[in-house]
């Protein structure tokens, strides 16, 4: 999401190893290298498309490495056209969601990491030039001179988005077979509507599909809502059946700590420091008070992961374990991957993306 800052600040306050907590790999799905999406708010290109290396992986047994900046470059001009369609009244940031990627996929297809880096010469990514330049251009066109939208921003996005990140290619080779990005899709075999994302929130029916009003649903993306229960159970059920499955979450707690590797959810605020270094009894946590916190903004939309597995503690508590794109650095504990809690996922997380198929088929008959 937009956060990325949110990273700096929490690893220079929680650089807290989690020497209490001894984690067993229950579930250990496969998945490619954590990555860092360095100072870029992509996390849900990163997430999305660690997700789809997955389902890869399952689909055809093959590991490839996909082009996270291949989708944020056309993804950007799509929030460039919601901003001046909505005459400036949306958000225009760096924050997305997972169908953000899929629609992506299912319009201008996929390439490798090899085809398309978005890097030009650098090491890291670094988007805070590119993204002053794209806000100060779609504020220049908003502003529409005798109120007529100049056509030309279209050419000026695309413009900076090349500068910074590099032009698309329309072909390119991959192990010595030439391709362009739709056939490389097809060569994935990857299918975009076969992905669905589902949320739990009281507000809207449940066993229906609704558009979720976050920040970052800029392309008012659906979502099947489901009780809690069933939320947790879809979850559960896609990992033990071999379906890794994208995460979007709040991170903005202070017992969500990629430094000592663990997010979880204190019964007692008083905890929450010692929480972080050793099991302490956590919150029961209900639809009640998962909808009280979203609609009071204390869940909001943070960040986006791949959770690829589940582990148990030492004393035979769940946990689930979650791919950051932030880095396995020494910084981060556990290679850069948090061991998250049963109660943080039902309270935090905003929803989950999964294939179809991974939906347990009573859950399906419900939502028909």
């Amino acid at each position: 999401m937009k956060k990325f800052i949110l990273f700096f600040a929490l690893i220079s306050s929680s650089l807290i190893w989690a020497q209490g907590y001894k984690f067993t790999d229950q579930i250990d799905l496969k998945t490619t290298e954590v990555l860092s999406q360095g100072q870029t708010g992509t996390c849900w290109s990163f997430s999305t498309s660690s997700f789809l290396e997955s389902e890869i992986m399952r689909i055809k047994g093959e590991e490839i490495d996909l082009s996270e900046m291949y989708n944020v470059r056309f993804t950007y001009p799509a929030k460039a056209e919601n901003y001046l369609m909505r005459q400036g009244k949306a958000q225009f940031s760096e924050g997305g969601l997972a169908h953000d990627v899929i629609n992506s996929v299912s319009r201008y297809g996929l390439v490798p990491q090899s085809a398309y880096s978005g890097l030009k010469g650098e090491s890291n990514h670094n988007h805070q030039k590119m993204m002053k330049a794209l806000e100060k251009t779609v504020e220049h066109y908003n502003e529409r001179p005798n109120g007529v939208l100049n056509p030309k921003w279209r050419a000026d996005v695309d413009s900076i988005l090349d500068y910074y990140l590099g032009a698309v290619p329309d072909k390119f080779e991959y192990n010595g077979t030439e391709y362009t990005p739709t056939s490389f899709l097809e060569y994935t075999g990857i299918q975009p509507a076969e992905y669905i994302t589902v949320t739990s929130f009281s507000h809207q029916p449940y066993y229906s599909s609704f558009i979720l009003n976050i920040p970052d649903n800029f392309s008012n993306g659906s979502m099947y809502n489901v009780p809690l229960d069933d939320f947790m159970n879809t979850l559960n059920h896609a990992l033990k059946n071999g379906y890794t499955v994208e995460l979007d979450c709040d991170v903005s707690e202070p017992t969500f700590s990629a430094g000592a590797g663990v997010a979880v959810i204190p019964a007692e605020t008083e905890d929450a420091k010692k929480s972080l270094k050793q099991i302490v009894p956590e919150v029961e946590v209900s639809q009640e008070y998962r909808q009280l916190l979203f609609e009071n903004q204390l869940t909001t939309d943070d960040h986006l992961m791949h959770i690829v597995g589940t582990a148990t503690d030492q004393d035979g508590n769940l946990y689930y374990k979650v791919k950051n794109s932030w880095g396995k650095g020494s910084r981060v504990n556990y290679g850069g991957y948090i061991y998250m809690s049963v109660a943080y996922m039902r309270l935090k997380a905003i929803s989950i993306m999964i294939h179809k198929d991974a939906m347990p088929e009573e859950i399906k008959k419900d939502i028909n």
